[in-house]
């Protein structure tokens, strides 16, 4: 069902790497870049981000129309302004949820990222610092059941190994 906008989606788990292949992709794609933490409502948020990442951005594409979707505010716990993509040959989106059985139909590639727990920990509280030391077990249970559920790293058609590469993440 992808449409003449092809999506590659940058899955896997918190502080695997995503933002950082992300951004690299979409430079040298020269694509749009949409961040799922734009999208979850919150540190509990994770499958409500998907459902929006699926209605504000993927189907849209599909159907040759912009994606347009509301920016998360994390300091204010609130959507804030709109954001726009227009349709274009290639986006990319990253972070956790991109790679959900429900945006399987409008995803042209999926990209698996991973390190290993320590390493990723370490990034992450690195990248964000105290404000998601509080947050990690919670948002990794999220992450877990999500990634059984829609067995995200068996489906990718690339997976990435991050755990020896410098500050990804």
């Amino acid at each position: 069902m992808a449409g003449a906008t092809r999506v590659i989606a940058v899955d896997g788990p918190s502080g695997s790497g995503k933002t950082t292949m992300g951004r690299a992709l979409a430079g040298e794609l020269d694509a749009a870049l949409i961040h799922m933490d734009d999208l979850y409502p919150g540190w509990d948020g994770l499958r409500d981000g998907v459902d929006r990442l699926v209605e504000w951005i993927l189907r849209p594409l599909a159907g040759g129309e912009a994606a347009r979707w509301r920016r998360y505010d994390w300091t204010l716990g609130a959507y804030a302004e709109w954001r726009e993509v227009p349709p274009s040959k290639v986006v990319v989106v990253e972070g956790v949820g991109t790679g959900a059985v429900a945006a399987r139909p409008y995803t042209s590639f999926l990209v698996w990222m991973e390190a290993p727990v320590s390493v990723r920990r370490a990034r992450a509280l690195s990248r964000d610092g105290e404000t998601y030391r509080p947050h990690w077990e919670r948002w990794a249970r999220q992450e877990q059941a999500y990634f059984a559920a829609d067995r995200v790293r068996d489906r990718a058609d690339a997976i990435i190994d991050t755990g020896t590469a410098g500050d990804a993440e």
